[in-house]
């Protein structure tokens, strides 16, 4: 097999401990050729530590990590991290703090044998995308922490590497340059055909970017899936946490659940008002672009979220329509 159809990553058996403490334990994953990738998990659950391994800052206590069909740990085998094609952007920027803003961007470029005067024209483009002109000749002690990330994501872009790694690339921006840069993220990251393993805490950008979701938790990746299997079929209650509001609805006459059986998982666009099943509004929360209504349905408390402002009060009766469930015995 070669590098062209290998996956652009693949990782087998892989476990990763700080000492006595286990970080990774037989971490098993695949990451095909252009494909996205997020890793999902609560802090401490191992995201960041997988990325490591994969940029080769940590060694692997066991099993063994291939790039493109190179194996670049494994046994008997280390590729060094300069050594590997990746671009990186972790939580902290790191920018080298002698390097303006411009030179930290265009220094990549010149890497790939690009003249001065063409490095640092193509650097002014990628700052120009991400709204950095006005800070190009900058240091980085001179910028705020959100300015700094957008430099570090502006240098990763630049690399053109077959693989980038995100930590958390959009941590300290505010919701519209967030939007921007995730933007900004997808279109370079097609026009070059690299894949990607992409680290968040945050549910809604990880549906959002990925072409699949791997699920952490103390290490181990307990379900991978495409954002609509992990979201609408997730394996256990935590991971259904993870992913977005959800609500259990209890068995229970009241709901139309019967008397036995298990509690069904209900997500807020499953359920609407207007139907069959009987209940109250027991509070309301207004979002602004929807409103948030906690419905107690036959002892069970199941969120419903509705467009525009509030329209109903706290102690109203109200009649749901369940449109679907998942109950995680399936």
């Amino acid at each position: 097999m070669t590098a062209k159809t290998s996956p652009a990553v693949r990782c087998r058996g892989l476990s990763v401990a700080y000492g006595l403490v286990p970080a990774l334990l037989d971490v098993d994953l695949e990451v095909g050729q252009g494909q996205v990738l997020a890793l999902l998990g609560a802090s401490g659950s191992g995201k960041t530590t997988l990325l490591h391994t994969l940029a080769g800052f940590i060694r692997p206590t066991g099993g063994e990590v291939c790039l493109g069909g190179e194996v670049v740990a494994g046994t008997n085998r280390w590729v060094a991290p300069e050594h590997r094609e990746v671009g990186l952007v972790f939580q902290g920027a790191a920018l080298w703090p002698h390097m303006t803003v411009l030179d930290t961007v265009a220094f990549p470029i010149r890497r790939r044998g690009r003249s001065r005067s063409e490095a640092r024209r193509l650097a002014g483009v990628l700052l120009g995308q991400f709204g950095l002109t006005e800070l190009a000749d900058r240091l980085p002690a001179q910028l705020s922490g959100g300015e700094q990330q957008r430099v570090g994501l502006a240098r990763a872009l630049s690399r053109d590497p077959a693989l980038f790694l995100f930590d958390e690339p959009t941590a300290h921006l505010d919701p519209h340059l967030r939007g921007v840069v995730l933007d900004e993220i997808a279109r370079r990251r097609q026009a070059l055909g690299a894949a990607a393993v992409y680290a968040t805490h945050d549910a809604t950008e990880a549906l959002a970017v990925a072409d699949l979701v791997a699920v952490l938790r103390a290490g181990r990746v307990v379900q991978v899936g495409t954002p609509g299997e992990v979201y609408e079929r997730p394996v256990d209650l935590d991971v259904a946490r993870l992913t977005g509001p959800v609500s259990l609805l209890e068995p229970s006459p009241a709901n139309g659940a019967g008397p036995s059986g298990e509690a069904r998982l209900v997500r807020p666009d499953w359920v609407s008002f207007g139907g069959d099943v009987p209940g109250t509004v027991v509070h309301v929360r207004y979002r602004g672009p929807h409103t948030d209504y906690a419905v107690d349905v036959g002892g069970s408390t199941v969120l419903v979220r509705e467009t525009g402002r509030t329209a109903r009060d706290p102690g109203a009766t109200v009649s749901l329509s369940v449109k679907r469930t998942w109950s995680f015995g399936r």
